[in-house]
């Protein structure tokens, strides 16, 4: 199905079964295809957006200018250090704490310093000595219980790594973001990690590129290999082989989608095509640094882990995962 739409879409959310770009102003497209008129103009300089709750954050893929809005109207501005921010995306997630706190993760002042803020008040929570590592975080996401925060980023020359932190112990030792985190080292060591996403709050997916960093003898993750990795085992759960670039990922349970070139469907649990929609094109951008000339696709998976709306020509286009 092809939701027709009245401009370009930069940015996709699913509210319920309506969908919300954010960037636009607020356009919203009913579940019957019906597009809603913005209700604000945020200017053509915001180009991506996450979204949690009543909050979202509208920023500047490869630049340091961000706002914070609640029910589409602004909080305040946000910023990220100058340093190569037009090297690598926007480091930005939004989530909510187990005791009910919603939060944002950012690097405010430095680009390898993460650091966490109450939404409304934007209090900082996590005060206190720091030893951070060379590392360039991007790619934010918390768990969807809110306990862990994972980073793809990269660190010279340059490869990509991934990190996840203990948030429930980073508000009381801030130092807990800095560092190995809780994957193994050799995650981030073995290939070029290139994207990351949650399935649930126990597993995370992770893609590995071309590049070996360190050679493949024992690698944890091979070149172009998507790992499962599973916090309550402290394992990789399931490992598999891809016959081309994952590029971004979106999971949910045991569905992945891949997008890179065109959205592809995969099984989390053996690796398997599912469904692939070729005819559907996104951008061929594999990381999250490096080129410009492509930016990162704008593609939303529904909470139920069936439906998946990605921005293309034409439109909104409605994808149904097996």
């Amino acid at each position: 199905m092809l939701l027709e739409t009245s401009g370009v879409v930069r940015s996709l959310s699913w509210h319920g079964d309506a969908l919300v770009d954010v960037v636009g102003g607020g356009r919203r497209w009913a579940a019957d295809g019906t597009e809603h008129r913005a209700e604000v103009s945020w200017g053509s300089l915001l180009d991506r957006a996450v979204s949690h709750r009543r909050y979202a954050v509208l920023y500047v893929e490869r630049g340091t200018k961000a706002v914070l809005v609640k029910d589409g109207k602004l909080l305040r501005e946000l910023n990220r250090s100058y340093y190569l921010a037009e090297a690598y995306d926007y480091p930005v997630a939004l989530g909510t704490l187990p005791d009910g706190l919603d939060v944002i993760a950012h690097c405010p002042d430095r680009y390898n310093v993460l650091e966490i803020e109450e939404l409304e008040s934007g209090r900082r929570i996590t005060t206190g000595d720091r030893d951070p590592a060379d590392v360039f975080h991007s790619q934010l996401q918390f768990s969807p219980d809110g306990r862990r925060l994972l980073s793809v980023g990269w660190m010279w020359h340059p490869v990509g790594v991934a990190h996840v932190f203990d948030v429930e112990r980073a508000v009381v030792v801030p130092a807990a973001l800095d560092g190995e985190g809780l994957l193994p080292l050799a995650t981030g060591r073995d290939a070029d990690i290139v994207s990351a996403c949650w399935l649930d709050a126990d597993r995370l997916a992770v893609a590995a590129g071309d590049d070996v960093w360190g050679g493949e003898q024992g690698a944890v993750l091979g070149p172009q290999q998507l790992g499962i990795w599973s916090f309550a085992e402290s394992a990789w759960v399931h490992r598999h082989s891809s016959d081309r670039p994952l590029g971004a990922l979106l999971g949910r349970g045991n569905r992945l989608v891949s997008l890179s070139g065109h959205p592809r469907a995969l099984s989390a649990e053996t690796g398997e095509l599912l469904v692939e929609w070729p005819e559907v094109r996104v951008p061929e951008r594999r990381t999250s640094y490096g080129r410009t000339d492509e930016p990162s696709p704008v593609a939303a998976l529904h909470p139920d882990g069936r439906r998946l709306a990605v921005a293309g020509a034409g439109g909104i286009h409605l994808l149904l995962v097996p």
